[in-house]
């Protein structure tokens, strides 16, 4: 991640793969091999139906403002595909009623020549039978596992899961899931949530205990960083999320903050606020 000109990097100099967040927004650009990448996550297209059936609660529906912002931003970034980390729909099955209308109007309105990658998340069920069946989408659309893919330099991964090793093997690790939060309070005792990013650098010491990595040569080699990592803010705004910076909140991922080291936490519009603990 770049745009700060005062922040360094946790343990070292910058990766050579640079995940670039888009200024305001909760997405992020990277180009691997040519190919303009923009980058988000927990989108839960469906999420209002979802809170009236499991809380009771009535919310207005935000599915064409949340399609807008999407395809605003694909615009705005020149993107040539749209990578998912998880979590682009909200119910557990097959999406149906309000929620499939919102993905089908979705993917319609996504620029012909517009790739799609969609890492499953654990609300995303069986997306991948109405995506590859459906008749009305028209775009390309990669389905992968929520252990994730390896793209380039930079492994994605939806964070609700532990890695494809595959993804541990890249310069940059980027993960949903956590729809990451910072509580802030100001001197007459108000205060407010925001969606934040967190960075810092992966931990060695809880990959360590699972056999699926051995060979993989940081957690090995002392002389070798371990890969950076960024937890990407929730796409949608109703969501909420993990208060990183409150005690007592229980992190969402397995790895997740044993696996975090010296990290950080940002706002949506680029300030640092320092070790995410601490803020």
């Amino acid at each position: 991640m770049r745009g700060d000109p005062n922040r360094s990097s946790p343990g070292g100099a910058s990766p050579t793969a640079h995940v670039e967040p888009v200024p305001g927004e909760p997405a992020a650009t990277a180009t691997i091999a040519g190919e303009r990448l923009l980058l988000v996550a927990d989108y839960h297209a469906g999420y209002e139906v979802g809170l009236r059936y499991e809380r009771g609660v009535e919310v207005p529906n935000h599915a064409s403002d949340r399609r807008e912002r999407l395809l605003a931003l694909c615009e705005r970034t020149r993107s040539d595909r749209l990578v998912v980390l998880g979590d682009l729909m909200h119910s557990i099955g097959d999406p149906c009623g309000a929620e499939r209308g919102e993905l089908e109007v979705l993917f319609e309105s996504f620029p012909a020549d517009l790739a799609v990658t969609v890492v499953k998340g654990n609300h995303d069920g069986r997306i991948e039978a109405w995506l590859e069946g459906s008749h009305e989408i028209d775009a390309p659309v990669d389905i992968v596992s929520g252990g994730g893919v390896a793209l380039g330099d930079i492994g994605v991964c939806h964070g609700h899961t532990w890695p494809n090793p595959a993804v541990l093997k890249r310069e940059v690790v980027c993960l949903g899931h956590e729809h990451p939060c910072v509580r802030l309070t100001d001197e007459v005792g108000g205060s407010r949530v925001e969606r934040a990013w967190l960075r810092g650098r992966l931990d060695p010491e809880p990959f360590r205990e699972r056999p699926d990595y051995e060979g993989l040569s940081w957690l090995e080699r002392t002389d070798e960083s371990p890969p950076h990592v960024v937890v990407m803010p929730a796409f949608n705004d109703l969501v909420g999320g993990t208060w990183v910076n409150v005690t007592g909140q229980s992190f969402l991922s397995p790895f997740l903050p044993a696996g975090l080291a010296d990290g950080e936490a940002y706002l949506l519009d680029g300030t640092r606020l320092g070790a995410y603990e601490s803020v």
